[in-house]
């Protein structure tokens, strides 16, 4: 099955970054397709924009407004190419460039729910900075908005294929490797290590055996999430059925430190990890980007990227 990944850009060194990080996972992969999509804002009115045309919208804006659309259609060039030298064929990659209708951060994610996106990518300098048209305050936006589609975020020069997946034995863990399970099929460079903290604050999780069963099937679930130690089972099973090779899928468990976040960015940094892969719970949404354990850990990485799922 063919995969389909939404990248937004803005012609920054942030969003070149991303581009570098998705080339060299997925290298010379003819399977996974690329839409780069640069919405640009602009000075003109707000009533009645959503239903203009492109033509339309330069029409009426400013000439800064012009210069800036412009200057990212230029841009997109230059992302296309640096994906062309990862060995991306042309027929993988498709880009668009537009002007923002409701807003950046709405538009982005209006595309990535409608075009029915496997992931939305977004580079970044760091969630309390503002830089560039998009990557800024839009971050922060769109992890307090999307739940529905996951989101890879990028943060600075990621050169590690190794992922670090922590798991807790819950059904959002479940569903993020689930989500791991079929964007790497076939991937013949990424390393997996599940990883679980005992330390203080950090707690087992109960299988929602219902949710699992409907995603999973009650039969797969009976054998795979009972035992002492389902939390590490039954992501590996899934990465196993997908055909990941077992050579490549690695266990740790540890002790150390006392709270969940802080510890997992700690083990992403001593083993070199260059992505983290999680699971968002509902009742994490709701207290905010920051007051979950995922939303920590997205503001401590550096140099690395996580993948939000839920």
């Amino acid at each position: 099955m063919h995969r389909k990944i939404l990248v937004a850009v803005d012609g920054s060194v942030y969003s070149s970054n991303t581009i570098r990080y998705l080339g060299r996972l997925f290298e010379d992969l003819d399977d996974i397709f690329f839409h780069l999509l640069c919405t640009v804002p602009s000075t003109a009115s707000d009533a009645g924009r959503e239903w203009l045309e492109d033509q339309e919208l330069l029409n009426v804006l400013d000439a800064e407004s012009r210069q800036r659309f412009s200057k990212a259609k230029r841009h997109m060039n230059e992302m296309v190419l640096q994906f062309s030298r990862r060995g991306m064929d042309p027929h993988q990659i498709s880009t668009e460039v537009k002007l923002a209708r409701m807003g950046v951060t709405d538009d982005i994610l209006s595309a990535a729910q409608k075009g029915l996106y496997d992931a939305l990518v977004i580079g970044r300098r760091g969630l309390t900075k503002l830089e560039g048209m998009i990557m800024g305050s839009t971050s922060t936006n769109i992890l307090e908005k999307c739940h529905d589609v996951p989101i890879w975020i990028v943060d600075g020069q990621v050169n590690s294929r190794k992922f670090l997946v922590p798991v807790d034995g819950s059904f959002e863990t479940l569903k993020a490797v689930d989500h791991l399970a079929f964007i790497l099929k076939d991937n013949p460079y990424a390393e997996i290590t599940l990883f679980h903290s005992t330390a203080m604050f950090s707690q087992r999780q109960t299988p929602a055996l219902e949710e699992c069963a409907e995603l999973f099937g009650r039969e797969w679930c009976a054998l795979h999430l009972v035992g002492s130690d389902n939390h590490f089972h039954g992501p590996e099973q899934l990465l196993l059925d997908s055909g990941f090779p077992a050579a490549r899928l690695h266990r740790l468990e540890t002790s150390k430190g006392l709270y969940a976040s802080r510890q997992i960015v700690r083990q992403a940094l001593i083993d070199g990890f260059g992505t983290i892969v999680m699971g968002r719970r509902g009742s994490e949404i709701k207290k905010g980007v920051f007051g979950s354990v995922s939303g920590k850990v997205v503001a401590m990485i550096e140099d690395v990227a996580i993948w939000l799922v839920g």
